[in-house]
């Protein structure tokens, strides 16, 4: 079986990414679960925009592409479009995707086309130096926000789910097993998957709240997280962790090409 280090531009190393954040985790587990899924690596491709968590693809031993912020869904969806054979993953921030990537985001949900989106979730705009983003909690302070914020944060399941997403599930830095099998569930679902990972950044968001150093942070996730369970609609923690959309639906690539052979030598 192959190691994680198998599938890295080991000549890019070492990373830029701070110390205790989760970014590394978050690879690692969707490494993992690509070798477990046996993904052919030239028939894989890794898509990002800007951010912290962009800077993946650069690390990644992949077809991979760098795009512009916000945008990635939008490469994404061009790739997969031309050639639906390949395996098309994601990797965005909590910024990238649900503020400038916001209208692409819930339209690739509703198109349901076949892509992996990883979405990390740090709460922060991590990068530039910890602007509020639309997933910083209520209350919260950041650069842009010293006083706290008074925006409600989204919440991405919801968001996803009633987007039109095949797949939606919720894990952390923390339940790293459990995130790791749902990127597998995620490469077997043939329609638009969602992961957030809830993610620390202890540089900017971490230390502006006072919830302290890597370890404290990774202490907060596990003490504010409860894990989902059928039927249940209120909880009194912060993140609810488990899978939360599993169904089918008729995805876009499949619909393009039967309208091809539907309206072929039609003029």
């Amino acid at each position: 079986m192959a190691t994680t280090l198998d599938y890295l531009r080991t000549n890019k190393l070492p990373h830029i990414w701070c110390p205790g954040c989760g970014n590394g985790t978050v690879i690692n587990a969707l490494l993992r679960a690509i070798d477990a899924k046996g993904l052919d690596k030239d028939k894989t491709v890794i898509v990002s925009g800007i951010g912290c968590s962009s800077r993946a693809p650069g690390y990644m031993d992949f077809n991979t592409l760098h795009t512009t912020h916000g945008r990635a869904l939008a490469f994404a969806t061009g790739i997969k479009m031309a050639n639906p054979e390949l395996t098309v993953f994601v990797i965005s921030g909590d910024g990238d995707s649900s503020a400038i990537g916001g209208n692409h985001l819930i339209h690739a949900c509703r198109r349901n086309i076949d892509l992996n989106l990883i979405i990390i979730n740090n709460n922060i705009y991590g990068m530039t130096s910890g602007q509020y983003s639309p997933l910083t909690p209520t209350g919260a302070t950041a650069t842009t926000a010293v006083y706290g914020n008074i925006d409600r944060p989204f919440d991405l399941v919801a968001l996803t789910s009633a987007a039109g997403a095949t797949y939606v599930a919720r894990a952390s830095t923390f339940h790293v097993p459990q995130l790791k099998t749902y990127m597998e569930r995620a490469i077997e679902n043939k329609g638009f998957s969602v992961i957030e990972a809830v993610s620390t950044c202890p540089t900017y968001f971490g230390r502006r709240n006072k919830i302290g150093d890597a370890v404290n942070m990774m202490n907060y996730i596990k003490e504010n997280s409860v894990m989902r369970k059928e039927g249940v609609t209120e909880y009194d923690k912060t993140y609810v962790i488990g899978e939360f959309v599993k169904k089918v639906a008729p995805e876009y690539t499949d619909n393009y090409t039967q309208l091809i052979e539907r309206v072929g030598g039609k003029k």
